[in-house]
């Protein structure tokens, strides 16, 4: 009969927000700027199963934030990335 199929693992969801003024929230919890997200972006990478990341910009915050909060996530290899509610970017 062979043998079954390994389970599926469900990857983690991260939910990064980001506020109209620019703040950063990582599940919630209010990040200290783009230097404290790097850490948790590089330990999210180094899991055998990366996350997914959901990005949620505020319709009024700067598209600089975004592009650089975007290009944070880059630098460090993550590459399961949706960009939640962003339509007003497009």
């Amino acid at each position: 009969q062979g043998n079954p199929p390994p389970p599926l693992v469900e990857p983690e969801v991260v939910r990064i927000h980001i506020e109209a003024d620019g703040a950063i929230l990582w599940n919630g919890e209010t990040v200290a700027g783009l230097a404290a997200l790097e850490p948790r972006l590089a330990a999210a990478a180094a899991q055998a199963v990366q996350p997914e990341l959901h990005v949620r910009p505020d319709r009024a915050v700067q598209y600089d934030t975004v592009a650089a909060v975007m290009a944070a996530i880059q630098r460090n290899q993550l590459t399961k990335i949706g960009l939640v509610g962003a339509e007003q970017f497009l």
